[in-house]
């Protein structure tokens, strides 16, 4: 049966059979507001910046691409109405995205407003959450496709399982899908497996981010046999690990029938101020978001990947995240 779900994009809804080959893990912008305005970067420069990712985007649509998934959330200085321009300027199909981006606290406005906290009352969060996928993110009509959630080396601290139930809460009541940071040197994805689990999430509707940084095969089986999707989405992200050593276990996980459990992006950004253009250029000069159309699935393909295979792994299971079947 074809699926009949409509996903929100930056330019209007399209239904799920539409989005087509599918990058569901970058970033268009990631900036810090408080320090843009006090101590501006000085490579970022805003129009230079929209018509670069214009063309960028452009580029990826030539390459085949048609869908990128945005991840960039509160806390990563997400600005849909900056993004919005560049979708204006682009084929590219973009989906804008909910959440908060914390590793270990939130903010004193969220850390301390909430049921039972020093500001007693409803949690922001999940106003925040629900008002972005129902209404539209900051007073815009893009309303977020996917809810994206955060914890790494220390766990789900008490402030990240606040922002795991909220994500809980709005996942339950639209059915938006989420997905992860996870830490996969302390085989964090299982720690938000059980949260999102005992919160009564349906883990086929969860994404493992960042799965493809770990080589250990029990654990991503783990991972997999529970019902989530892994993300290999960090391809080019040289510093943290090794493309060959992705591909391998990639391979492995091929080999060993999860075909249908993985999806693949890059974690790349056009901008981004925590990792800016000229450390890139230096330190990871291939984590783009063209690596896996010019580079890693030549590989793949030398290495016995079909044409069937990179149809699930890039167009079907995408789908199937974000459309819900």
């Amino acid at each position: 049966m074809p699926l009949v779900r409509r996903i929100p994009t930056f330019t209007g809804e399209v239904a799920a059979h539409e989005l087509g080959t599918t990058l569901i893990h970058e970033h268009v912008f990631v900036t810090s507001p408080d320090l843009d305005r006090d101590l501006p970067h000085p490579e970022w420069h805003e129009e230079a910046a929209i018509e670069a990712a214009a063309a960028e985007f452009e580029r990826l649509f030539d390459l085949g691409i048609r869908t990128v998934v945005d991840l960039t959330v509160p806390g990563l200085g997400r600005d849909v109405a900056r993004v919005a321009k560049v979708a204006a300027r682009t084929r590219m199909t973009l989906i804008a995205a909910t959440g908060y981006y914390a590793d270990q606290v939130l903010p004193p406005a969220l850390r301390l407003t909430g049921p039972g906290l020093l500001v007693d009352g409803p949690d922001p969060l999940v106003e925040l959450f629900l008002g972005d996928i129902r209404r539209g993110i900051a007073g815009t009509s893009v309303r977020a496709g996917m809810i994206k959630v955060l914890s790494d080396s220390a766990g789900i601290t008490p402030d990240i399982a606040r922002v795991f139930r909220a994500a809980a809460i709005a996942h339950r009541e639209t059915g938006t899908p989420i997905t992860t940071h996870s830490h996969a040197a302390s085989r964090g994805g299982l720690m938000q497996q059980k949260m999102f689990a005992d919160l009564g999430v349906p883990l086929d509707r969860v994404v493992i981010g960042h799965s493809g940084d770990s080589d250990d095969l029990g654990y991503l089986r783990e991972l997999a046999d529970a019902g989530s999707f892994l993300g290999f989405d960090r391809f080019g992200m040289a510093h943290v690990h090794p493309d060959e050593n992705r591909i391998r276990t990639l391979l492995a996980l091929l080999d060993a029938g999860y075909l249908d459990r993985i999806v693949l992006s890059h974690d790349a950004a056009v901008f981004s101020r925590v990792t800016p253009p000229s450390w890139r250029a230096v330190h990871a000069p291939e984590w783009r978001m063209d690596q896996l159309a010019t580079r890693i699935l030549p590989l793949l393909r030398k290495l016995g990947l079909t044409s069937a295979d990179e149809q699930r792994l890039l167009v079907d299971n995408p789908r199937r995240v974000l459309g819900g079947e």
